[in-house]
């Protein structure tokens, strides 16, 4: 049976604030917080699946897989069982990293004003997945994305163009996104693990790697 006692966002909010599944090596199967966002999110020891699929079915297939079982809900054969029995895609699988807000307003030195540019290729990706996405420039070469994503997550990307990298830019926009959302919120960032600009950027910035992330989309 799927756990009827959490939700995708009360284990979100517990693991931001640092209290995790316990480390059991279980997976615990959880519904989708909305008919757009399946998938899985892997923390220490311990999986979520959250997906409205039959938990018999994830348990199944997760146990029929040969290989280390604290491993196996990202392994790329149950990933692409999933995918087949849910006709949806994936792009990859992230490192999932969370901060709180922070008061006060973003640097003026930043020149950060609100744009509204749907053929930007971050802004229109963004659309696709979350809801309520505001967009910055930077006077820099920047911008800066945040939206609501899974389970209602505040959630944030930046775009650094490159020939204004390894300036700072990219921490300071990571940081300003921990000010444009409501206060006493927690703001979310994705990403690649071979991205190790990225992964270094919203480290910087104060962003605290939670566990791995593969979120699943309708085709």
């Amino acid at each position: 049976m799927a756990s009827t006692s959490v939700t995708l966002g009360s284990i979100l909010d517990a693991a931001a604030r640092g209290r995790f599944p316990a480390p059991d090596g279980a997976t615990t199967v959880v519904p989708q917080p909305g008919r757009r966002d399946a998938g899985v999110i892997a923390f220490t020891a311990h999986s979520v699946v959250f997906t409205d699929e039959d938990p018999h079915w994830v348990r199944s297939t997760l146990a029929a897989l040969d290989c280390d079982p604290l491993a196996a809900t990202l392994n790329p054969r149950f990933l692409g069982a999933f995918m087949d029995r849910t006709g949806r895609t994936t792009d990859t699988i992230d490192l999932l990293t969370v901060a709180p807000s922070l008061p006060g307003a973003p640097d003026p030195a930043l020149g950060l004003r609100e744009i509204d540019d749907p053929d930007h290729p971050r802004v229109a990706r963004a659309r696709k997945r979350r809801d309520d996405v505001r967009v910055w420039a930077s006077d820099g070469g920047g911008v800066l994305v945040i939206g609501r994503g899974v389970a209602g997550r505040w959630e944030t990307s930046i775009e650094v163009e490159e020939g204004v990298r390894h300036r700072g830019l990219g921490r300071a926009l990571a940081g300003a996104a921990r000010q444009l959302v409501p206060d006493g919120s927690l703001v979310w960032a994705q990403q690649a693990p071979g991205n190790a600009r990225s992964v270094r950027v919203f480290q910087a910035a104060g962003y605290r790697p939670v566990g791995a992330e593969a979120l699943l989309f309708a085709r």
